[in-house]
């Protein structure tokens, strides 16, 4: 289903329809009776646009590294109070401390902003008389699905958007559509259907994204079990947008596909690793699996060819599950807890 959406994204085609008929009044009670509990926040995000790590100023001697946010409400921030908290904020401070190298942030993303508001916001950050930024990340998606936008168009609008920030020679990250399955006020059959509606969209976007030349991150349901099992710490007071250690466990699976955009991630980490699940698949085929996991990361095979199935792609597992080890401090296996703990102390 996820490649037939692309492909029609690519082709012009319209929309997919994911719901027979004889559900369609079942769902709509569903609907309404899930908008009475979750989301209707009027909050404004708060502005976290400005230079982070400037302490690296003196050593770096280089100007800063430009990183742009672009999406909905979860890019903008939403749900929380505090700048330092927003998803930026968090990205920005630790794209500084790993590339040891001021970070200038500008986000232009909108609550409540579909793909079809892309287009604005790209023409907002390709300034023709400044400098293209150096990486873009893109949240978006979910309102797509709450809003019945067909899948197809949904794609079309963010591949176009990748090609356009590519083509000025800006990396890109994507963060995938979020798992609306996992809000937890929503009950069946209604929670079934965004699940599999925000999986199909999400692994449709990242085979659209990794096309166009960008990498994506699959939210899921924005990073792991924890939002299932801790729903009040990590959703935030309206049921919907994620609470501030919400947007530091996704900024975490974030910073470092991030960085290896940028070229700063260790070349060692860039090998796919068989324990973990990673290595080369087609890019449908690594969708598919990266929509079903949060965390996990799809780039384009590097000097491989397109097969029959389509574009190769690598599938990276980045994010490291803390443990515990018996005195409180979180580690992760194989080493990774320096990394991971790393990041979160700078967010």
């Amino acid at each position: 289903m996820a490649r037939r959406i692309a492909t029609a994204a690519a082709f012009g085609g319209g929309g997919i329809s994911l719901l027979g008929g004889a559900a369609v009044g079942l769902v709509l009670t569903e609907v309404r009776l899930a908008k009475r509990v979750v989301g209707g926040s009027g909050d404004v995000p708060p502005r976290a646009d400005g230079r982070y790590g400037s302490a690296f100023a003196r050593l770096a001697g280089e100007p800063p590294l430009r990183l742009v946010f672009l999406g909905d409400s979860t890019a903008a921030g939403q749900g929380v109070h505090r700048a330092r908290e927003t998803p930026g904020a968090l990205l920005a401070s630790g794209l500084a401390a790993v590339a040891e190298r001021p970070v200038q942030l500008v986000n232009v993303a909108q609550p409540g902003a579909q793909s079809d508001d892309l287009p604005r916001q790209v023409e907002l950050v390709l300034d023709p008389v400044a400098p293209p930024p150096d990486v873009a990340v893109i949240m978006i998606g979910a309102n797509d699905v709450t809003h019945r936008m067909p899948p197809a168009t949904s794609v079309r609008l963010l591949s176009d958007a990748v090609r356009r920030l590519r083509a000025a020679g800006v990396e890109v990250v994507v963060g995938t559509c979020p798992d609306l399955g996992s809000v937890e006020p929503v009950y069946q059959p209604l929670r079934w259907l965004a699940r599999r509606m925000s999986r199909q969209l999400a692994a449709a976007q990242t085979i659209a994204v990794v096309e166009a030349g960008g990498r994506t991150v699959s939210l899921g349901d924005l990073l792991g079990p924890e939002f299932e099992a801790r729903p009040r710490e990590l959703f935030g007071p309206d049921n919907y947008h994620p609470s501030a250690e919400g947007y530091a466990t996704a900024a975490m699976a974030v910073l470092p596909t991030l960085c290896a955009a940028l070229g700063l991630w260790p070349l060692a980490d860039e090998r796919p690793d068989a324990r973990r699940g990673e290595g080369f698949l087609p890019v449908a085929q690594a969708a598919a699996e990266a929509a079903a996991e949060g965390g996990t990361e799809v780039t384009a095979a590097r000097d491989t060819a397109t097969g029959p199935r389509g574009r190769w792609a690598l599938i990276k597992r980045r994010r490291r599950r803390p443990l515990d080890d018996g005195e409180g401090a979180a580690v992760a296996p194989g080493g990774a807890g320096e990394e991971e703990s790393a990041a979160h102390r700078t967010a």
